[in-house]
């Protein structure tokens, strides 16, 4: 008897179609305690939830898995499905990547919105043609200027080492006669420490990350831009997922650039609070210094536009439109 239950048992489980369940892995740059990738754990919790399990994304935060400049071709290849990458890291590869960081073109949350809307569409082409999927964007806050002295016009820049991470930052650096110094941001609190850097533009949330306090003293308030991180997957291995998979991956992504908006604008003030908590001089910047960034970032539009042709002239037309 007891071997007729157990035979019948086993054809029962033979029986019943097996649980399939699909991981992927999402490599992105920044620390764990980062609103982005806070932002993105919900994400895949959510997607999690949807699936009831059947789609599960394994968040590896601060470079941990790929290096930045790694990301774009490990989901291109397959080695990860899905991933998070800073958009003008990839603004060599096509000047488009890159508007977000002219420097004064969308200094304001509404602006920098308006001028994703006009980016999107361009962008989901360049990616859908390499095999990958723009699922969504989140702005960092609006960019700032820190240093380890006073800064009253661009003639105090001069000489300083500063960090570079994209075509528009390196080319700021050297209208300014400062020296650009390629540094991704997980190394970034290092290279402050050692001497390697003592300038940069960037964020609140990238100073305090990178408790800037420590080596640096100064933050000027420059609003310069908001750079945008975006998050695309392999087209191949979103094509594999069964339609309600994908429609809550969907889902979930509309929700995560939502939140992850609303997110970066509510914590930009709290960013500069705790750079000031913690001894930092936060100063607007001299009438002076924004007319020279004002200058250099006139000179980045052009340089941006030659670059960009018609295509980046079509954007920015589309931007200013709204």
């Amino acid at each position: 008897m007891k071997r007729r239950l157990l035979l019948a048992s086993a054809a029962m489980l033979l029986a019943t179609p097996a649980f399939a369940q699909t991981k992927w892995d999402m490599p992105t740059g920044y620390p764990a305690t980062n609103y982005h990738t806070e932002n993105i754990q919900t994400f895949a919790d959510d997607v999690k939830k949807a699936t009831d399990g059947k789609l599960t994304i394994q968040v590896h935060s601060n470079a941990s898995l790929f290096k930045v400049p790694e990301i774009k071709r490990a989901v291109q290849s397959g080695q990860a499905q899905i991933g998070e990458l800073l958009m003008s890291n990839l603004e060599n590869e096509n000047a488009l990547f890159g508007a977000d960081v002219v420097p004064f073109l969308a200094s304001s949350y509404p602006e920098a919105m308006k001028l994703w809307k006009a980016q999107k569409p361009l962008l989901e082409k360049k990616l859908e043609a390499q095999g990958m999927m723009l699922l969504f964007a989140v702005p960092w806050p609006p960019q700032g200027l820190y240093t380890k002295k006073d800064v009253n016009s661009a003639a105090d820049l001069k000489g300083l080492k500063f960090r570079a991470y994209n075509v528009g930052t390196t080319r700021l650096a050297e209208l300014a006669g400062m020296v650009p110094v390629t540094i991704q941001a997980a190394d970034l609190p290092q290279a402050l420490a050692t001497g390697v850097a003592n300038a940069f533009i960037s964020s609140g949330s990238t100073g305090y990350d990178s408790k800037v306090w420590e080596s640096l003293d100064h933050f000027y308030d420059t609003k310069a831009w908001l750079p945008k991180n975006m998050i695309f997957v392999n087209k191949e291995a979103f094509g594999k997922l069964d339609k309600a998979q994908q429609d809550a991956l969907l889902k979930a992504a509309a929700e995560a650039e939502l939140r992850g908006w609303k997110l970066c604008e509510e914590k930009t003030n709290w960013y500069t609070d705790q750079l000031k908590a913690k001894g930092m001089k936060t100063l607007e910047p001299s009438p002076q210094l924004m007319s020279d960034l004002k200058k250099f970032g006139d000179q980045l539009t052009k340089d941006w536009l030659a670059k960009a042709g018609a295509e980046g002239q079509q954007l920015v037309d589309a931007y200013k439109k709204q």
